[in-house]
């Protein structure tokens, strides 16, 4: 038996002998970097291991973890940027991130519209990476003998069901299947298998949902245990996780495995719900599950975004469990360097991955040149963006899509205009969004319409995901008439508006200075629609509100976030103690407050907290008294 013990915490690492020694604190702690690790809350390695840990043949795990001070809000395997059909398998919210990734707590909303209905990953910077997990990732594709047979028939048959549910909205699944039938169409497992697949892949977990409901009613088609996973992930995403996890215990026991408990890890890591986390995993423990790299990855999510001390807990175990780090890992180390503006650091990590046969993928070199940007060095990123060109545009064309926007940022408005001219006579539907957002970053606002334009023209319907890339352009420059005017756009040609347009409207709404206008406008959203927004929605109207020192409206936002099933972080706390220190009154009985919701305060939530202690004495004070 072997523990990891903190006071503070209800994790338990079972397994890991690791014997008290302040060397071994000493070299943790250079291994670990600013990750602090504290002898008198947990026992520490000895020095003999922790001379080894992280150690392989290029010293690679220590190079890791030095310096790590956050981590992408992603985490994941590896997928290939080239390939579209691992998308069509990918669960859109589970990593996260993210792809964020919060399911609606104790809420059973049916949403089931397109991409657009329901978001919820609680960062929205984390959005590009909420695809890298998969269905195999998880465990939970088919598994027929002929792999190309499957994908064909899949392919096929997808289009032809889930069309048929998209044309009738209004119908129930049951009249929608039965109708199916009616037609001659034979409906079988793998059609409605499919279907669902389509769902996902659109967001529409609510029409997921009723689909493998009625696939489990029905006696002739026996449900193995990654159709009851697939069922918890999609409870969790559309009712909440009080009952995804009472769904878990109605499953047989003999389909109750590893499976099971790390897609409802993975949706309680999406939650930000640190104790139930950290429960399901213990619980995983208990079982004596395998350590995965997926489960390692999320508690790494996990501790990145609410205890970041406990990241080196989480790389330890990985190392004396001999769980080797993913591709993605090392892109979520990479990434954290660039958060730390530790480019050296970030290009060592690098180097460590390219030495233990791994290449970076697009996205990786992506995030690295967003970070050369960030710190200045042009001609790194630069060459980076040639590399990652690799010849021929036109033959590697799904390279361009993430060409466009990183040519923008660094400002290069005629790469951009050059890798569009590749894409221009036949553009697909990403390489459109991507150059829009191009064209919006370098304030091109005309090109950015004519790209708009173009695309409408070619896909005639387009989703609320496309129309809110122009919208957020709008945003970016604080032109509101034109965006009411694309929202009206919208509305025309039927376009269903949800979370995601809700936010881009609350950013132009904010950018143009109207708080209370983007206030109303996402409340009347919410009572017409009963649908969740997104995090950042609530949270950018927060912290203008916190900039005013306005407590009444900041606490009131506090409260709409927790009714709409957000757990609370210490990203709220941080806009709502803020604004009682721009108001300058005293905070009664936040302390508590922070308590009961397992939040506990970093070095600059411990500052303000200070600075709005009704009690805190000062030297004023006691002349006074």
């Amino acid at each position: 038996m072997w523990a990891l013990r903190r006071t503070s915490s209800s994790l338990k690492l079972q397994g890991l002998r690791l014997a008290t020694s302040r060397a071994g604190c000493v070299k943790l702690e250079t291994i670990c970097g600013q990750l602090e690790v504290n002898t008198n809350t947990f026992e520490t390695p000895s020095a003999a291991y922790t001379t080894s840990l992280f150690h392989r043949s290029a010293t690679m795990s220590s190079k890791l973890s030095t310096g790590m001070r956050g981590l992408s809000s992603q985490v994941g395997t590896e997928t290939s940027s080239s390939s579209e059909d691992d998308i069509d398998d990918a669960f859109s919210e589970l990593e996260g991130p993210e792809v964020s990734t919060d399911a609606v707590q104790d809420k059973k909303n049916t949403f089931e519209g397109n991409e657009d209905e329901l978001v919820s990953d609680p960062d929205l910077s984390d959005d590009d990476f909420m695809e890298e997990s998969s269905h195999d990732t998880l465990g939970l594709s088919d598994t027929e003998a002929d792999p190309t047979e499957k994908l064909l028939t899949r392919k096929k048959l997808t289009s032809e069901l889930f069309n048929a549910i998209v044309k009738d909205p209004n119908s129930s699944i049951e009249d929608v299947l039965r109708k199916w039938v009616e037609e001659g169409k034979e409906l079988g497992k793998q059609e409605v298998t499919a279907a669902i697949l389509s769902c996902r892949k659109r967001r529409m977990f609510g029409r997921a949902l009723q689909l493998s409901e009625w696939l489990e009613k029905k006696d002739e088609f026996d449900f193995v245990e990654r159709d009851y996973a697939s069922r918890v992930d999609l409870i969790a995403k559309v009712r909440g996780l009080q009952s995804a996890e009472k769904y878990i215990d109605k499953i047989p026991k003999s389909f109750r495995g590893e499976v099971i408990y790390r897609t409802f890890l993975a949706n309680c890591v999406t939650a930000s719900n640190l104790k139930k986390a950290e429960e399901v995993f213990n619980k995983m423990r208990d079982l004596n599950f395998e350590l995965t790299a997926f489960t390692c990855n999320q508690l790494l999510l996990l501790y990145k975004r609410l205890d970041r001390k406990k990241i080196a807990d989480v790389l330890l175990l990985m190392e004396k469990q001999n769980v080797k780090p993913t591709p993605f890992t090392y892109k979520l180390l990479i990434d954290t360097k660039g958060q730390a503006n530790d480019l050296t650091g970030m290009e060592v990590i690098a180097e460590t991955m390219k030495a233990e046969g791994l290449v970076p993928d697009l996205t990786t070199r992506a995030i690295m040149v967003g970070h050369y940007v960030s710190g200045g060095l042009r001609e790194k990123a630069e060459s980076i963006l040639k590399e990652m060109e690799a010849g021929d545009l036109k033959e590697n064309r799904w390279v361009c899509r993430v060409l466009l926007p990183l040519y923008a940022s660094l400002g290069k408005s005629d790469e951009v205009a050059r890798v569009w001219e590749i894409c221009k006579a036949s553009p697909r539907l990403e390489e459109c969004v991507s150059a829009i957002e191009a064209y919006g970053k370098l304030k091109q606002i005309e090109q950015a319409e004519a790209v708009f334009d173009k695309m409408e023209q070619k896909y005639k319907k387009l989703s609320s995901k496309h129309y809110s890339t122009l919208l957020k352009v709008y945003a970016n420059n604080k032109m509101l008439s034109k965006g009411k005017d694309l929202v009206r756009r919208m509305g025309e040609n039927g376009c269903r508006v949800g979370p995601l347009t809700w936010d881009a409207m609350v950013k132009l709404y904010v950018e143009a200075g109207e708080v209370e206008k983007a206030d109303s406008m996402l409340q009347k959203a919410v009572q017409q629609n009963k649908m969740k927004p997104m995090f950042n929605s609530y949270i950018t109207i927060m912290d203008q509100y916190s900039k005013r020192g306005d407590v009444h409206n900041a606490e009131k936002m506090f409260v709409r976030m927790r009714q709409s099933g957000y757990m609370a972080r210490m990203r709220q706390f941080q806009s709502l103690l803020q604004a009682y220190v721009n108001a300058k009154v005293p905070a009664y009985g936040i302390r508590e407050r922070m308590k009961a919701d397992n939040i506990f305060p970093n070095k600059a939530l411990a500052a303000q907290l200070s600075r709005v202690d009704a009690f805190r004495r000062t030297a004023v004070s006691d002349l006074l008294d």
